[in-house]
């Protein structure tokens, strides 16, 4: 149990909860004493406000709570505003390396895949922060580059998971830009004979990872590897991931909430440093 005194000496139980807002999904994760008790994700509508809202609502009805002063709340993410009382602000990479430690603690090399920018972050043995570099300027590394793809080829983005791995070869994707990373999609499905769809979501997957692979090498790359983020749950392209890089990496059951769950260990962090005060 988590607990906080009041200036009068009255204890209470608190409990801990961390919210992500992405560009295209928005998470929260609620613990207790260390373990999650409630988790959401949910997609970011045109008004972040209101999804950290429906997404903070849901949780809290999960875990039987409402924000009455016993839950200590902290965020990360895109719009980030004081939305709740008390609520403090992290920022991404902090939060990517507290959430990947408490699930992985063997992990220093962290690859966060999500839906505008990816981000590779170097973790010590108590899960603070050591580097990070991301990719942020162009959308050809990310999720969102994906979803294109799968539009451009009308395959579910399920199906394209599977389409790769199957693939016996791979389509020349080069480019660095998402605009003419589609032309090349494009030449491949009208050329005569069009190139095999599996080959073409093998060449698409090779170009995402050739740009993630560019910034482990830019910050090194140091055991155990884990990769979080939305994108972590496509088995294709973490395939080619670990193929590029020469090794296994970890993955978590949930890799979309990691940063939600690190906002929530922050926040874990901060009840106990208010014990007894």
């Amino acid at each position: 149990m988590s607990c906080w005194k009041t200036a009068s000496g009255i204890e209470f139980d608190m409990k801990a909860l961390g919210i992500d807002i992405g560009s295209l999904t928005t998470k929260a994760v609620i613990l207790d004493s260390g373990q999650i008790i409630a988790s959401s994700v949910i997609a970011t509508g045109e008004e972040a406000e209101q999804s950290a809202r429906t997404a903070v609502n849901e949780v809290l009805k999960q875990a039987g709570l409402k924000l009455d002063g016993g839950v200590a709340i902290v965020s990360t993410g895109v719009g980030i505003k004081d939305l709740f009382p008390g609520q403090q602000s992290k920022s991404l990479t902090t939060c990517l390396a507290r959430g990947i430690h408490r699930l992985f603690p063997s992990v220093r090399t962290s690859i966060d895949m999500g839906a505008e920018s990816s981000t590779v972050i170097r973790v010590n043995e108590r899960g603070r922060l050591n580097d990070w570099v991301n990719q942020d300027k162009c959308a050809a590394g990310t999720g969102i580059f994906l979803q294109q793809m799968a539009r451009l080829m009308q395959i579910p983005l399920a199906e394209m998971a599977t389409l790769s791995l199957q693939a016996k070869g791979r389509a020349d994707i080069s480019s660095t830009c998402a605009v003419f990373a589609e032309s090349e999609v494009i030449s491949h499905v009208h050329r005569e004979p069009p190139t095999p769809k599996e080959d073409i979501v093998a060449g698409i997957y090779y170009s995402v990872v050739s740009r993630v692979v560019s910034l482990c090498k830019r910050i090194g790359i140091e055991r155990d590897v884990a990769v979080t983020g939305g994108v972590a749950l496509n088995r294709g392209l973490v395939k080619i991931l670990e193929s590029e890089l020469g090794l296994a990496v970890l993955v978590p059951e949930k890799p979309q909430l990691v940063a939600a769950l690190g906002a929530a260990v922050v926040a874990q962090e901060n009840i106990e440093r208010g014990i007894g005060r």
